[in-house]
């Protein structure tokens, strides 16, 4: 069989400024990164403020497998759909990692014919946004050690310095580590750590400013550390601000690429979903929705995880940006593997028919539509079809579907490209014409007001999204709860960091669990990002990688061509 490297070869590129000619894009708002790459001007959006906004969809999942289920495939293969319909559609989503590309998932960009492309750079250095964002997370590291080297004039209590280096990379050994060692002139020897760049709050920050200004507003509000007196210091303290925002001047453009069938891309920010907020960034968003008659954009993981956050917390930052990113329908993708997972059926033998596996685990699916409808969201649920797939299965499925009215349609877009991803457009487009017809008071809604106490907003999601009974916080949680809400950081969005495998903090309890509680072990306030990082579980923030990783299978070729790259 063919795979996703040898397809993405095939595919004629064109020129990308040929795919902005196609958006309407003036060459003087992109700058060129070769061929078939280039980013667009912030300066286009000022042109395009009085431009009628576009319609969003919102791709989010079930629980899903260790591999995935293809929903940035499914997200590629719909905006070709969209463009087969005649309509004028753009795609949005993350940039890879090369923790995950090297490490168990392999590459990020779909799959087979329904791929974002250059594949090859954006699984790879792109156009080098991941390196601006590492480097700038440890330019201030560097200039924190260097201000305590220099006399600590702040006076900042070395056990209390909340900052951390950042790698792109997946390694363990780097969770908890010691600088500063050897002569006096090395620096000032303290505990450190790194969190992977995805997990940053330099990666949140970029992907949720509104603009270059905002963006060097949230960098000043970065909390680094606490005074020996117990004072928060922010960034702004360092007076560093402006510099740390320049070394981010081209990482904040969003990127422009294609698909395999030439629909445009827009592709910028990658924040993890499980231990981040998993959305591309705002600015790409709502570029997107400037540009084009539908946006498709992907939240990472199932609709606990990314889809919550992409609802609570990036809709209501670009609310109070003045900005409107509420999506027109959300859409779950299925996979007959990932629910036999979620009914029981173990990971390795995925590929058996088991109806019996498969009907437990539909108990998955019917509580993130359940989700859905906490948010007042219409939605549609594609069914991401594999040849391997059996008709018994599908069919079982299907039943159920139409057994409790879940609107549903089948995409075969790996296979088919945009083609195969016909029936899922067509059945969005008329659940946004009925939902406008027939629903227009229905009206989306938060899961909880900003205003709420830290505990109540994290009950409220661990029990209406999770399907928990509650919450149990552990003593630090609790002191640092009553530390937050005298300073007032308790009225933030929350985002919590939990296993994407269950809906539960547990990854053995799957499909839908009942009557268990869910453990928070800290809370890290992200004032610059705008959010409280809830640690829930067994969840670090920097991943380690397998016992055989993917980059083992890598590599190019005597003619210099790339292999193992998906």
């Amino acid at each position: 069989m063919i795979n996703d490297l040898e397809i993405a070869k095939q595919v004629k590129l064109l020129p990308i400024t040929e795919i902005a000619e196609k958006l309407g894009i003036p060459l003087e708002y992109i700058e060129v990164y070769g061929k078939y790459k280039a980013k667009l001007s912030l300066k286009l959006l000022e042109k395009k403020k009085s431009a009628p906004r576009g319609k969003l969809i919102l791709v989010t999942g079930i629980n899903p497998t260790p591999s995935g289920d293809g929903k940035t495939t499914v997200s590629t293969g719909l905006a070709q759909a969209f463009c087969r319909l005649k309509h004028k559609a753009i795609l949005t989503i993350r940039e890879p990692s090369l923790g995950p590309v090297l490490g168990s998932k392999g590459g990020a960009t779909g799959g087979g014919y329904s791929q974002v492309l250059p594949m090859e750079d954006i699984n790879l250095h792109f156009t080098g946004d991941f390196h601006a964002i590492t480097t700038a997370n440890n330019a201030i590291s560097a200039l924190i050690d260097n201000h305590l080297h220099q006399g600590n004039s702040l006076k900042i209590d070395l056990k209390r310095i909340l900052w951390k280096r950042a790698l792109d990379m997946n390694d363990r050994s780097l969770r908890k580590i010691v600088i500063g060692l050897g002569e006096t002139s090395n620096g000032v020897v303290r505990e450190e750590g790194f969190n992977i760049t995805a997990a940053s709050e330099i990666m949140a920050i970029l992907c949720l400013s509104s603009s270059l200004e905002d963006l060097r507003r949230r960098l000043g509000s970065i909390l680094i550390a606490y005074s020996l007196e117990g004072n928060p210091i922010y960034l702004k303290e360092l007076k560093i601000e402006n510099a740390i925002a320049l070394i981010l001047k081209d990482a904040i453009l969003p990127n422009l690429v294609q698909t395999t069938e030439n629909t445009p891309v827009i592709v910028h920010g990658g924040p993890f979903a499980n231990i981040a907020h998993g959305c591309n960034s705002l600015l790409a968003t709502d570029m997107a929705l400037a540009l084009g008659d539908y946006c498709i954009t992907e939240a990472g993981f199932g609709a606990d995880l990314g889809a919550e956050k992409f609802l609570n917390i990036k809709t209501r930052l670009a609310k109070d940006a003045g900005i409107n990113i509420i999506p027109s329908v959300v859409v779950i993708v299925v996979t007959i593997k990932a629910l036999k997972m979620q009914g029981g059926l173990d990971k390795t033998k995925l590929s058996a028919v088991d109806v019996k596996a498969l009907e437990v685990g539909l108990d998955n699916l019917s509580k993130h539509i359940e989700t859905m409808r906490h948010f007042n969201m219409p939605y549609c649920i594609a069914v991401n079809q594999f040849d391997q797939d059996s008709r018994e299965e599908l069919g079982v499925l299907e039943k159920w579907c139409k057994e409790f009215n879940h609107p549903m349609a089948f995409s075969r877009v790996w296979s088919e490209g945009g083609q195969g991803g016909v029936d899922l457009a067509e059945k969005i487009l008329e659940i946004i014409k009925t939902n406008e017809q027939e629903n227009p008071r229905k009206t989306f809604q938060f899961l909880y007001e900003v205003e709420s106490t830290i505990k109540d907003k994290v009950t409220s999601i661990v029990q209406k999204v999770y399907g928990g009974s509650g919450v149990d916080f552990s003593p630090l949680a609790l002191s640092q709860m009553r530390s937050f809400e005298k300073r007032g950081w308790d009225k933030l969005p929350i985002c919590i960091a939990k296993t994407p495998i269950s809906l539960s903090d547990d990854p053995s309890k799957l499909g839908r669990p009942s009557n268990f509680r869910v453990s928070v072990k800290e809370i890290i306030p992200c004032l610059g990002a705008g959010f409280l990082v809830v640690l829930a579980g067994e969840i670090m923030r920097m991943p380690g990688l397998p016992k055989e990783p993917a980059a083992l299978k890598m590599g190019f070729n005597e003619k210099g061509e790339i292999y193992g790259l998906f």
